[in-house]
């Protein structure tokens, strides 16, 4: 643009010049200048007015806060809007004479509103959330523009006051139909699909090709309230219209239904499709990171954290992921320190808490687990996983009633489904009195899933405790017929040898090999039989006890070794 023309009466002040920098980004340039403006100013107190100290102040916050200097920019910003009070007391006093005079010199002073959203915006940073809240509070409702509701709604829905949170999404909405993350904070507040999308259908109605979005507020209304089924069925109908095929934010949905769903070969298939799409997707990449490693794809799932952490370093997932294949590596501290590195960036990761959980418990510390795990509850309360890590940390610490509870309120709370009746029966399986209602509701949830692997696991636990080994393999064949599975594999191979048919176990446990390399108990049941060709009933026994199903109950060996080893590797991830 050409340059500004000098204005009447003179050439520019300095600190018009400091203003025309900081407008042209010219941040360090502005820092250094007003810094030794705001020393003269401060050396002789009548060289600049009130108004060009505020400005000069807000200028030199604005420059901190570039340079992410958070605490320092507050500070700033607080004299700013000290200066700005005695200013507003002295123009009170003095009614200018001529209001021509006065209109430029106000119009060009920087908003207080902006100021104050900039130091809400310093005390998220700096983690101070109730600071933040408490200086938003403070703006008249009136002069709140649309991104200090926006934020008000974000920090009241952390902090847990639900109904200040759905009147400030509300508020967006009505200055900005089309605040599509909004309507999400408020889905995600239960607030009905209807209502939401009674916001936005004139806004709908009066512009053309829009009319997917009501189609769009019902599906996620459906993700909100659990109901993965139908939210999987309305996503794929919006994927299927011409218009938003192919579109990354609704194939990751599609992803992380699935995998809520347990369905996660489809799961899998969705984020890779997604990843084509977008090489530089960061978003349900954790989970993805995640599903890969619990398949045994250690060298995917280390290519994976690579390439996020080129991608970016500040987000949490690349940090999660390679803490899933520490964790499946069996290195448990290792996990525990990247997911505490994933929840210093994002304290809002669901993943990154169910992985520190999930080491805290396997390093034996099972009541900091539970903490993780119950903040993991309050974050995503229609996620199953988060309530599985849970319920294995009560029974871990032998906890059986709570656990018990815990499962009934799931299974009350998100329905029965193959899911949370395979959960049920895990904990019925536990105590001695409930074997037959683990019975009674794990064939339910065959009944609605032949396919569901953890039904299959938990079955097949409770007919090797029956000794019904003809019944086990009869219902692992029939899982396997359309699915191959490592764990799957294994039982299967533990079943045969208990009705001395080795030749075909030690198939099933080198076909379990080749999908997991890294699969334990595969190894040991192999390992046994080339020892003897013809195991004593000692070790059928002993390998029957052995058939835990989930393959993620890590043993602790080497771990105080590896802690020592691990932390003279912090310095590679710059935290000396």
């Amino acid at each position: 643009p050409p340059p500004r023309p000098v204005p009447a009466g003179g050439s520019m002040s300095v600190v018009e010049h400091v203003r025309e920098m900081a407008a042209a980004g010219l941040h360090s340039n502005v820092r250094l200048l007003s810094g030794l403006l705001l020393t003269m100013s401060g050396n002789n107190p009548e060289l600049f007015s009130p108004s060009q100290k505020y400005q000069l102040l807000v200028y030199h916050a604005d420059s901190l806060f570039h340079d992410k200097e958070y605490r320092n920019a507050v500070s700033k910003y607080t004299m700013a809007l000290q200066q700005k009070k005695a200013l507003s007391k002295t123009s009170k006093v003095r009614p200018s004479t001529g209001n021509a005079a006065s209109t430029p010199q106000s119009q060009c002073l920087p908003s207080e509103i902006e100021v104050k959203y900039k130091m809400a915006e310093c005390y998220t940073m700096l983690k101070q959330d109730k600071d933040a809240i408490a200086i938003l509070d403070g703006i008249p409702s009136r002069q709140r523009t649309p991104k200090i509701n926006m934020m008000l709604a974000n920090l009241y829905k952390k902090a847990g006051q639900e109904r200040s949170s759905v009147t400030s999404y509300k508020e967006v909405l009505r200055q900005c139909p089309l605040a599509l993350d909004a309507i999400l904070g408020l889905l995600s507040l239960s607030v009905k699909g209807a209502e939401v999308a009674s916001m936005t259908i004139n806004i709908i109605q009066s512009i053309p090709n829009l009319d997917w979005l009501s189609v769009w507020i019902k599906a996620y209304a459906f993700v909100h309230t659990g109901d993965n089924t139908r939210a999987i069925n309305t996503i794929c109908s919006l994927e299927k219209k011409s218009l938003l095929r192919d579109n990354v934010d609704l194939l990751g949905s599609l992803a992380d239904l699935y995998f809520r769903a347990g369905d996660n070969k489809n799961s899998i298939l969705k984020f890779e499709q997604a990843q084509m799409l977008d090489p530089y997707l960061i978003k349900g990449m954790d989970v993805y990171g995640y599903l890969l490693a619990r398949e045994g794809r250690l060298e995917d799932v280390e290519n994976l954290g690579c390439r996020l952490f080129n991608i970016s370093d500040q987000h949490a997932e690349p940090w999660v992921v390679s803490g899933c294949h520490s964790f499946y590596s069996k290195r448990y501290s290792r996990a525990l320190y990247l997911g505490a590195k994933a929840i210093q960036l994002n304290s809002n990761s669901v993943q990154a808490l169910l992985l520190k959980g999930a080491a805290l418990r396997n390093m034996g510390r099972v009541q900091e687990a539970i903490i993780h795990f119950r903040e993991a509850i309050r974050l995503a309360p229609c996620r199953l996983d988060c309530y599985e890590g849970l319920i294995e940390c009560y029974l871990a610490s032998n906890s059986i009633r709570e656990a018990m509870v815990m499962a009934n309120n799931v299974y009350k709370t998100l329905g029965a489904n193959a899911q949370t009746l395979t959960l049920l029966a895990t904990v019925c399986l536990e105590d001695p009195v409930t074997q037959e209602k683990a019975k009674t509701l794990l064939d339910k949830a065959l009944t609605q899933r032949p396919d569901y692997i953890k039904a299959v696991v938990k079955k097949a636990e409770l007919l090797s405790r029956e000794q019904k080994y003809e019944d086990g393999i009869a219902l692992l064949r029939n899982a396997l017929a359309n699915q191959s599975d490592c764990v799957l594999h294994r039982i299967l191979g533990d079943f045969l040898v208990a009705v001395n048919e080795y030749q075909e176990a030690m198939d099933q446990y080198s076909i379990a090999l080749s999908l997991d390399p890294n699969d334990q108990k595969s190894l040991e049941g192999l390992q046994k039989m080339e020892k003897e060709e013809s195991p004593t009933d000692a070790t059928q026994e002993e390998d029957v006890d052995d058939m835990e199903g989930s393959g993620e109950e890590g043993d602790l060996e080497g771990s105080d070794s590896e802690a020592a080893q691990w932390a003279d590797q912090e310095q590679w991830f710059g935290m000396q």
